[in-house]
Parts: C-alpha cells; structure tokens; sequence
C-alpha cells in the first residue's frame, strides 16, 4: 500500500467550482471492520452541487472531501474483516469522501458489483439506481398498467426511474426540454417540455382521470403542482429541492417545508399519498436493516443493467483532477446522464 499515494478532492467552503482542491497524502489503513477501497469511478450528483453552495441540508462543516458514491476495488481488508474480500469489485455509498483515489468504508457497507459490468457503468447505477428503485417499487408501488410522471426525465435519477418504470410495465409521462425529447420518445416516453408553459394542464390533457405516481425532484412551490396531478390512491415522491438550488438563506427550510407539506397532505382525508424520500432514511433506527436494504435493492438494480433493462448513461468521464470541470458540466444542464470521475 506505501507504493500509492492519496489524492483527494477538497471542498474549503462556498466556493466556484474552481475553488476546488487537489490534497495528496498517505493512502489510509483500514481499521477492525473496515476495507479500503481503491476508487476505480466516482461521480456528481446533484448534492455535490448544493454542497458546494452550503445548500445540502445535514452536510458536513467545511472543508470537506465531497463525493456521494463510489465503485473500486477493495485493496486491503482490516481486522475481523473476510480477507476473501481483497481484491472484489464494491460499490459503496458513502454521502462525502467519494472524491479520493482511496476511501475508508466500513465493510459491512460494500455492496458486490457483478462480474462484467465495468466501473463506470456501475457507478451511475449506485445512488441514482437505489434512489430510483426505492422510490418507484418500496414507495409508490408502481405496477404494470400505472401511469407515472417522471420530472427531468433525462437526469441522473430521473432517466433511471424512467427505464425501471417501463420496466414494470408503466406508461412514463416525462418532462425535460426539447432537445431531449426525441431520447425520451425512443425509450417509450411520452415528453412534455417543461419550459413551454402550465405545464401540469399539459400532463393533465394526457392523463385527464390524473396519475398514479409523480416523482418530483424540483420541490419549492411547484411540488402542489405535482400533487393536483394525481389520481385518487395516487402517490406523490418529492426527492429534493431542486427549485431552491441558489437561494439563500436557511438550507434547512426548504426541506422543512416540504415535509411539512407531506405531513399536511397525509393527514386530509383524500385518497392520495405523500412521501418525502430521503435515501438514508432508516439508517439511524437500524443500520443492519439499512444494510440488508440497501445491498438487496442495488443488487436489483445491478441485474437489471445486465438484462439490459437500464443502461448506463454517462454524460462524460473526466480524471478525478479535474473535478472543477466535472461539476461545471454537471451544473450546465446541457448533458443527460451523470458526469462520472476516475481517479
């Protein structure tokens, strides 16, 4: 292990994507119950871009190594640790630390990336797969014969729901801006441009008797929109707070008025659902169940890559150095899919 240096992505604080640091150390030892990981892909997700900004509502205090998700290869296994697992291929979902060569996890938090899927590909499947997943089949149930819709459909969670959902058998309405529809309607998506005006009265013309599930990533005011355009026994999944990337202010409230909405809407007596989806839910009342969860679900979502039910979608690959530029990318709005980097 002295051989390999650590490099790893800073955060010093609200700073431009430029503001970013390279640091470059010692490659950590794994402690009892821990591997370290040898980071083959990482990537951008949209809670890096709040991070930067002091927007994600439990982050932690600056500076920070930011990077959500993580797939590599498992170079050296601590104590109590199966050493049968040197050399496997994991992903790990870890909310900061992800934008290293090396990361220490816990190995009770590695999650086996099957044979024959490369790194790149699995690791757009990790966060945005079990997000997408859990959303459609543990919270909103969606079954074959169900109409859905999927806000920013040609985002990193939306464009995977969008395929799990034509997996199950459901009709996908999907919104996104014109230049993406023409990928929409090739996967069996029904587009509707977003910025084109009232946009739940367009929904509402192709789903008159309303929907069975919206999965709404915008949140802020128009998450009632989403609400109205459902049918009754319908399900409502608010999964972040898009709207109110570049506020100011309190990074707390908009989440807090979000799940005082959902609370609201749950407790009126109309036939209709809501939930606030928060991937680590769980995770502070059992972490063994979290575990089990989470392993059982990405291996779901890891064998629908390999039937070829999802694809992969990187928008681009970059060297980990230039992490700057990942997140400028991935903060344009101009690529579908995720910005993934390699160390």
């Amino acid at each position: 292990m002295n051989a390999e240096g650590l490099v790893e992505v800073v955060l010093p604080g609200k700073v431009e994507p430029e503001g970013l640091r390279i640091r470059l150390g010692a490659v950590p030892r794994p402690g009892p119950g821990e591997v370290v990981i040898r980071t083959e892909a990482t990537g951008v997700s949209f809670a890096e871009q709040q991070m930067r900004r002091g927007r994600y509502y439990d982050q932690p205090p600056f500076p920070f190594v930011p990077g959500y998700d993580l797939v590599g290869t498992v170079l050296a296994t601590g104590e109590g640790v199966e050493p049968g697992l040197a050399g496997a291929r994991v992903a790990a979902l870890v909310k900061v630390g992800g934008w290293a060569s090396h990361v220490r996890v816990e190995a009770a938090d590695v999650v086996p990336v099957p044979e024959g899927v490369a790194p790149a590909e699995a690791e757009t499947l990790v966060v945005n797969g079990v997000t997408a997943w859990q959303m459609l089949h543990r919270k909103a149930r969606v079954r074959a014969g169900h109409t859905v819709v999927v806000h920013g459909a040609n985002g990193g969670v939306g464009s995977v729901l969008v395929q799990l959902a034509r997996a199950a058998g459901a009709h996908v309405i999907g919104t996104a801006s014109a230049r993406h529809h023409d990928a929409l309607r090739a996967q069996g998506v029904v587009p509707v441009d977003y910025r084109a005006g009232d946009l739940a009265a367009r929904i509402r013309a192709l789903a008159p008797g309303g929907v069975d599930a919206v999965f709404d990533h915008v949140g802020g005011s128009g998450i009632t929109g989403s609400w109205r355009l459902l049918a009754p026994g319908g399900t409502l999944v608010s999964y972040g707070s898009a709207a109110t990337r570049d506020a100011e202010g309190s990074k707390q409230w908009p989440v807090l008025k979000l799940l005082f909405r959902v609370w609201l809407w749950n407790a009126l007596p109309n036939r209709r659902r809501a939930y606030f989806y928060n991937v680590w839910a769980g995770r502070a009342l059992s972490r063994d169940r979290f575990r089990s969860r989470l392993r059982g679900d990405l291996t779901q979502v890891f064998a629908a890559l390999q039937r070829g039910e999802v694809t992969a979608r990187i928008a681009a690959r970059l060297p980990l150095t230039r992490a700057a530029d990942a997140l400028r990318l991935a903060e344009s709005g101009t690529v579908a899919g995720k910005v993934v980097l390699i160390p």
